[in-house]
């Protein structure tokens, strides 16, 4: 985010100057003590906290917020897309049980509206103190003929840090043990696509009544943030695998952090999916196979555990003030799917 890089994205320095100068009291509210410069500089530095382990290791991830941003732009709620850019990139970063330590972003528009870009990149900081990540960099960019008035796009990325020996990948997972689903705060920011084409078919509008809120406020929920709650759950209890159910739910990316001899029964009983996914559902006409394999239906991470720890992990989520639940259990895959879905 300094003032040379929006000069060379094309950004009237102006205007630039005074995005600058609005965003940095959010961006170093973020600041850890590893932060070695302010905003303005063409690079960020950063040091590495090795004096905290033997063997780190680096942990990169990048993401997007999709077509979510149709939406925001048109109810022009900012804040909290900003806060699912975050949250899209520490979530997969702590699924390998990593802290995240720093957050750049990029943001692409056709002509700058300073007070939109403001109020997303302070929503952006507001998702890096829920993580525990540094906001330390940035690029602006004004594209004309690029992005049609009104419409920008967003683009993240976060560097985390793990021990060697204590990367979290699967590799433990046995047949019995318990997987553990943690509530999400609505569809987060996957599956907006079809979203808006249920909008468009139901003909409701965002400002319509929705249990006690808005249909807007179900929808723009930004996407929670696990990052705090998991590495405080780390330090007592041991996980072997954790899966952020993205685009793709819970069909695609369980599999993904297990090994392939291995399937998840899943007990669709085990919680109770959210109204935002029955009206979802009803209004679309999607069948329950398609919910669940492009929404979370709820479940924004799994925790796959030995089952001698599950009393004690369900005790710990909710004393970390998680809604959680034991959704199911590992059992050999043979010729089943990586997930099986079950109604006991």
């Amino acid at each position: 985010m300094s003032t040379l890089s929006y000069r060379d994205a094309g950004v009237d320095i102006e205007a630039g100057n005074s995005l600058v100068e609005r965003i940095k009291p959010h961006a170093k509210a973020t600041f850890r003590p590893e932060v070695l410069t302010g905003l303005g500089g063409f690079g960020a530095l950063f040091e590495l906290p090795i004096d905290r382990y033997r063997k780190p290791v680096l942990v990169a991830g990048t993401d997007g917020v999709g077509t979510k941003l149709k939406l925001a732009i048109e109810s022009q709620r900012y804040d909290g897309v900003g806060i699912d850019l975050v949250a899209m990139c520490v979530n997969d970063l702590i699924v390998q049980g990593a802290e995240p330590l720093f957050f750049l972003d990029y943001y692409a528009t056709g002509k700058l509206d300073i007070d939109v870009a403001s109020a997303v990149i302070a929503g952006i900081a507001d998702g890096c103190k829920l993580s525990g990540a540094a906001l330390i960099g940035g690029e602006t960019a004004e594209m004309p003929g690029m992005y049609a008035s009104g419409d920008f796009d967003l683009a993240g990325f976060c560097v985390g840090i793990v021990e060697r020996d204590e990367i979290i990948d699967g590799s433990g997972c046995s047949e019995g043990d318990v997987l553990i689903g943690i509530a999400s705060s609505g569809p987060h920011s996957n599956g907006y696509s079809l979203v808006r084409k249920v909008l468009e078919i139901s003909g409701q509008p965002l400002d319509s009544e929705f249990q006690n809120h808005t249909l807007g406020d179900a929808l723009m929920a930004p996407t929670k943030i696990y990052v705090k709650t998991i590495l405080e759950l780390l330090k007592s209890h041991s996980v072997k695998a954790i899966s952020h159910i993205t685009g793709g739910g819970l069909s695609e990316n369980l599999p993904r952090v297990l090994p392939k001899d291995l399937s998840a029964e899943i007990n669709l009983n085990a919680w109770t999916r959210p109204e935002i996914f029955n009206w979802l559902s009803q209004q679309g006409n999607i069948s329950n196979a398609d919910m669940l394999l492009t929404f979370n239906c709820g479940v924004g991470m799994v925790l796959c555990v030995d089952a001698n720890n599950e009393t004690a992990i369900l005790k710990s989520l909710e004393q970390l003030g998680e809604q959680a639940w034991s959704i199911g259990r590992l059992t050999q895959r043979g010729d089943q799917q990586g997930v099986v879905y079950v109604n006991d």
